[in-house]
C-alpha cells in the first residue's frame, strides 16, 4: 500500500540506527496501541518536513532516520523505492510506504 508515490510494500529491513542530528530521533507520545513508526528523512527534504509536521499534528509518535548518516537505512530505501533514495519513506506496521500522506500513517499506526 502506497500513498502518494510511487513504493511497495514488504522489502528489506534494517537494524535502527542513527537519527537526524547524530542520534535517534524521536517526535511525540505514543498513544496506547500505536505500533512503531520509523521515518526515513534527510536533511532539507520538504516533503519530509510536511510529514514531520503531519505526524505531529495528529500525535503519532515516530522514530527519524536521516539516510545520510545511515547506509543500512538508505540502502533500505533503495530496497523499497526501486533503487532511488526516495524519501520520506515510513515503515509502519510491517508495511513500507513511499512518499506517503500522514493520514494514511496515522491510520496504520493506530491498528
Amino acid at each position: 500500500m502506497t500513498s502518494g508515490g510511487a513504493g511497495t510494500s514488504g522489502g528489506a529491513g534494517t537494524s535502527g540506527g542513527a537519527g537526524t542530528g547524530g542520534g535517534a530521533g524521536t517526535s511525540g507520545d505514543p498513544a496506547a496501541g500505536q505500533v512503531p513508526v520509523t521515518l526515513y528523512t534527510r536533511p532539507g527534504c520538504p516533503y519530509c518536513f510536511r510529514l514531520r509536521f503531519g505526524l505531529r499534528r495528529r500525535r503519532i509518535a515516530f522514530n527519524e532516520i536521516n539516510i545520510w548518516t545511515d547506509p543500512e537505512a538508505a540502502a533500505a530505501v533503495r530496497a523499497v523505492a526501486d533503487g532511488n533514495e526516495t524519501v520520506p519513506t515510513v515503515h509502519v506496521a510491517g508495511e513500507w510506504l513511499v512518499n506517503p500522506g500522514a493520514a494514511t500513517v496515522a491510520r496504520l499506526a493506530r491498528r
